[in-house]
């Protein structure tokens, strides 16, 4: 179990196969967390959550064969036909009505484009909520920034409620491996945060279970059932000042949603697990008010246990759609149908440009975009390299964009648990093109051709469509 444990790290948590131990974990606590991990991911989770696990086990055993086969068909990739809705109409989003995505909802964005931003945020909204904080990570790290958050919402916990959820064994393998910047001198590592954030205080800290390594790869950030925060951003010292990557603040009467969102989230995650979630509760806090200058917002989501692929329904129905242009932004860009929608745009002449890291933290992913970039260039689309890394994953089709913590695998796709926000606003996506994708088109190099040969070997490729 360890061993596969170990295995999923590259995609799942984003931590570097370098080793750098200034704020790291040691072998020793590591191995008896990663022990731990195991325990509760199966005898735990089958007695908490056997609804949960039942349904996680049968996605994984047909979405993992699947990618496997799916990836080695030869596969056409001439210009499929352009489908009938445009992203960005209105007929657009009454065919995401008709595949069940959930209803679209009021409210405002505004773009936290890398760490100052959303920690400057989050300090503000962490010392100023008046009635509860309630968040959600897939990592809470136990580097000197995850100490330093931690300690904040403790104090907080005296006067307001506070709950923390984080991934279970997201969170334990990130604590194997340091960021690339120290910490303070004579720093030592928290072994258990959980464990942290009880401790002399009044916080509400609970692990999101992970059967059959299945992760809550989620972030979601609600102060006060007013204001949420939500994207690609964990809480550590890679997020806080070593990549790029974006959170957008959310105002208006979506937040509720994304309240409930949450609380069904830390109801499967408390003691009674599955059957906690029968006990339905209004939110608790002030109801949530309209806003001047909102707009149509949507939650789209993949949740495997619900049946729930709302992210790649919607992604490669834009795709498909898309007349103008598909610009995508992400880590990880390995999920087959998806590349083979972005190819097919490319070639029937949509305006296809795609950012990846110049280098992934992950050398297996890397050989899944390279692969991805060289098949996407081929169709005549541009690849860029961002000259870091980038944990950003943001997308523009036409008129339609979509944003969150998806990344472009077969993780996101239909194993974890993702939350993406999606709109079709002309004026928020002219935001978005001037705050993510403009500047850093100017910020990246062209990927050329010559640059993909050799370097994905098929075995390589085969691999990375399991992340």
């Amino acid at each position: 179990m360890i061993t596969v444990v170990l295995a999923v790290q590259v995609s799942c948590t984003g931590t570097s196969s370098g080793i750098r131990m200034e704020q790291a974990s040691d072998g020793l606590t590591s191995g008896g967390n990663l022990a731990m991990v195991a325990v509760r991911a199966t005898a735990l989770a089958a007695v908490r959550q056997p609804v949960t696990t039942t349904k996680l086990g049968l996605a994984v055993l047909w979405h993992r064969p699947r990618e496997v086969v799916g990836a080695n068909l030869p596969v056409s990739l001439k210009a499929n036909s352009v489908s009938r809705e445009a992203p960005g109409t209105a007929a657009f989003e009454e065919s995401l009505d008709r595949m069940n995505a959930p209803a679209a909802e009021t409210g405002k964005l505004r773009w936290l484009v890398d760490g100052p931003a959303f920690f400057q945020e989050l300090d503000h909204r962490i010392e100023t909520a008046r009635h509860s904080i309630k968040l959600q990570v897939f990592i809470f790290d136990n580097d000197d920034i995850g100490v330093r958050y931690a300690d904040r919402l403790k104090r907080r916990s005296s006067e307001i409620p506070v709950h923390v959820l984080f991934d279970d064994l997201g969170n334990t393998l990130a604590h194997l491996a340091a960021p690339k910047t120290s910490g303070p001198p004579g720093f030592v590592p928290i072994p258990n945060m959980a464990a942290y954030l009880r401790k002399d205080s009044a916080t509400g800290a609970r692990r999101t279970l992970s059967p059959w390594l299945a992760c809550d790869h989620t972030k979601l950030i609600v102060f006060d059932q007013q204001v949420a925060i939500v994207g690609g951003m964990n809480i550590g010292r890679e997020y806080y000042s070593e990549w790029h990557d974006l959170m957008v603040r959310v105002e208006g009467p979506i937040v509720r949603s994304l309240v409930t969102e949450f609380d069904r989230a830390w109801r499967r995650a408390g003691p009674w697990g599955d059957f906690a979630r029968c006990s339905v509760t209004p939110p608790e806090g002030p109801s949530t008010n309209p806003i001047t200058g909102a707009y149509p917002l949507r939650i789209l989501r993949t949740d495997p246990a619900e049946g729930r692929y709302e992210i790649l329904d919607a992604t490669l129905l834009a795709i498909h759609g898309a007349r103008k242009r598909v610009w995508i932004q992400n880590p990880y860009f390995a999920h087959d149908d998806l590349v083979l929608a972005a190819a097919s745009a490319a070639r029937r002449g949509v305006d296809v440009r795609v950012i990846m890291p110049q280098g992934a933290d992950s050398t297996l992913m890397d050989a899944g975009n390279l692969s991805t970039a060289r098949t996407l260039i081929h169709a005549g689309a541009k690849v860029f390299k961002y000259p870091r890394m980038t944990h950003l994953k943001a997308m523009i089709c036409d008129e339609w964009a979509s944003v969150g913590s998806a990344n472009f695998d077969t993780l996101s796709m239909r194993i974890n648990r993702e939350l993406n926000l999606s709109f079709h606003d002309r004026s928020v996506i002219r935001e978005l093109e001037q705050a993510v994708f403009l500047p850093d088109f100017r910020r990246s190099a062209r990927i050329l051709r010559n640059e993909t040969n050799g370097l994905a070997n098929s075995v390589a490729e085969t691999i990375a469509d399991q992340f």
